[in-house]
């Protein structure tokens, strides 16, 4: 919960078919939340629900071994 430019952040865009995935270019449609470029934060706000609490939406085990396999990968 800091303040950190654009640049530094990853977006995570929940479409209306209630999918999640990591947008690199910050312009897909869908709703977005941000958060900090590191595998790391990525986990906290996992472990915390923080995702869940931006989507408003229960997350299962799958997609988000998916969100982390795409951060992985780099997409």
């Amino acid at each position: 919960m800091e303040s950190k430019p654009k640049k530094e952040l990853i977006r995570i865009v929940k479409t209306k078919e209630q999918e999640l995935f990591i947008d690199k270019t910050g312009k897909q449609n869908g709703r977005g939340a941000y958060f900090c470029d590191s595998i790391e934060c990525l986990e906290k706000a996992i472990k915390s629900g923080r995702i869940e609490k931006e989507f408003e939406m229960h997350i299962s085990k799958e997609m988000y071994e998916n969100i982390k396999n795409q951060y992985n990968r780099g997409e």
